[in-house]
């Protein structure tokens, strides 16, 4: 179970992105932003390969694993574009609300590409999430 842990610290971490990215981006583009928080990113995950011992890895990866690995980091980099943007044009509670709406999206998502299983207890969440964020937002 200490996946929970490592999903509450997500969330923490996450709702301090939102935070310190609105103060960061007061008077910067939206995209010189995105591109300094990306370089610290990328500094602090090559850390922890290293940490962890597994640089060896990056040799063994298949063609399949780059090219979705590559289509997510794409995905990733379009999604934080367009989220320091809504930051930078609106207020944080409700363009954090429709960015945490990403979490119904993927469970269709994971539904229809990755056969999950959708349960009445999903449904009825993704339900209340869209029926949140609406009233968020509204």
């Amino acid at each position: 179970m200490i996946w929970i842990v490592y999903a509450c610290l997500s969330a923490l971490f996450a709702a301090l992105t939102s935070i310190l990215a609105k103060i960061g981006l007061d008077g910067i583009s939206s995209n010189v932003a995105t591109a300094i928080r990306t370089v610290v990113i990328l500094f602090m995950s090559w850390a922890m390969v290293f940490i962890a011992g597994s640089q060896h890895q990056v040799f063994t990866i298949s063609a399949k694993n780059w090219w979705f690995l590559i289509a997510s980091g794409l995905a990733t980099g379009a999604s934080w574009l367009c989220y320091f943007k809504a930051l930078q044009l609106g207020e944080v509670s409700k363009v954090v609300a429709i960015d945490k709406f990403s979490l119904v999206l993927t469970i269709v998502l994971a539904a229809m590409f990755l056969s999950e299983t959708l349960t009445v207890k999903s449904i009825i969440g993704c339900v209340l999430i869209t029926a949140g964020t609406l009233i968020m937002v509204w």
